[in-house]
């Protein structure tokens, strides 16, 4: 079986659905699926690439819009590679490759993997809505990551039918602690832990809420660790010096894996402050999970509170409220045996549910059916 899949950007690009994309070519690949990824590049030139045994190829990049990426030769370059593929598997929301796909592919089976609907940008969503309808009206399967988003998106509701739910896995050995994880989460306890440590982890955009959380760190004795980059990041670190929080939220920047790791290992909670659907499920979560770190985070009607289940895993509280959330915070923080217990809950539904073997022969069971269709 040959499969191309089809995104905006892959490896060493970071983000949820990049690093989702490049685990599960690499496992299809090691299943004997003969996967191929066709993104844009981030510069003018083309490229062909072979990144971890997956052969990659981007496409010259002219131009960047409402955080689409603008390739003409993505156009071409579908064509060509949509005719060898048994499959094509585009992975949404990307307007670009949906509309190249509804032009020019039309020769083999689509499936979609449909990560999120379009929150912010409500005027071209207007724009790019028929056309997101037309391709998931065409596409053989359509996967999503829970339930919730299946029935809480206004787009997938009209093809509920054809909808079956994949876990997002993750490769749980990879947080295992080890002696060198051990050490780095002492020497950040011994250089942070006067108070409590809470953490996040991910891309600084709007949809994220850490302005939420750092308003919230006003009733709070802990320090949070922000790890991360991205657009809103000026403006929260500009929020936390305003707030005289400064010396309380502490930005960390973009970190190595192993730096994560400590992190949550040194850390007593994990919180996930989002405030709009953008945020459709919250993969940092299950990393916090298999680490054994209780959960805090918002119900959005998304897959936020699917993964972290309200009193066994962690805690679900509204967006958009720092009170709320502060006394989430601080509910756990009084009570170390709970948030023990809702760890090791975490790490159990991690491991059962959320497997990266589960995910990849979840992925090709429904590329079998999509085939049979």
């Amino acid at each position: 079986m040959k499969v191309l899949l089809l995104y905006k950007d892959y490896h060493p690009v970071v983000g949820g659905i990049e690093n989702h994309i490049r685990l599960l070519a690499r496992g299809l690949r090691a299943e004997g699926v003969d996967a191929h990824v066709l993104v844009t590049n981030t510069g003018p030139a083309s490229q062909r690439q072979t990144i971890d045994g997956v052969p990659v190829t981007k496409t010259g990049r002219q131009a960047h819009l409402l955080s689409t990426p603008i390739s003409l030769s993505f156009f071409n370059e579908l064509r060509k590679q949509s005719a060898m593929a048994d499959l094509v598997h585009l992975h949404s929301p990307y307007p670009l490759a949906e509309t190249a796909q509804l032009l020019l592919g039309r020769g083999n089976p689509t499936v979609i993997s449909y990560h999120s609907d379009i929150v912010r940008q409500k005027k071209t969503g207007k724009l790019y809505a028929p056309i997101l309808r037309k391709v998931l009206q065409r596409a053989a399967l359509v996967a999503a990551s829970s339930p919730a988003y299946i029935e809480s998106s206004p787009f997938l509701r009209d093809v509920q039918e054809k909808c079956r739910v994949i876990h997002f896995g993750i490769e749980t050995e990879r947080f295992e602690e080890t002696e060198q994880v051990r050490i780095g989460a002492q020497r950040l306890r011994k250089q942070y832990g006067d108070l409590p440590l809470l953490l996040f982890i991910g891309r600084l955009r709007h949809y994220k809420g850490l302005d939420v959380l750092i308003r919230a760190m006003h009733s709070i004795k802990a320090r949070l660790l922000i790890i991360g980059t991205g657009p809103m990041q000026e403006a929260w670190q500009e929020l936390a010096r305003t707030e005289d929080l400064a010396d309380k939220v502490l930005f960390l920047g973009d970190s190595p894996e192993e730096a994560c790791l400590a992190a949550r290992n040194a850390a007593d909670i994990f919180v996930l402050p989002s405030t709009n659907r953008a945020e459709a499920l919250g993969i940092v979560q299950l990393e916090a999970m298999a680490c054994g770190m209780p959960v805090i985070c918002t119900e959005l009607g998304t897959g936020t509170s699917y993964v972290n289940r309200d009193g066994e895993t962690g805690l679900v509280v509204a967006p958009n409220n720092p009170r709320v959330l502060a006394a989430a915070i601080n509910k756990l923080l009084a009570n170390p045996a709970m948030r023990t217990w809702m760890g090791t809950k975490g790490r159990t539904r991690v491991k059962t549910e959320f497997s990266y073997q589960k995910m990849i022969d979840s992925t090709i069971s429904f590329y079998q059916e999509a085939l049979d269709k």
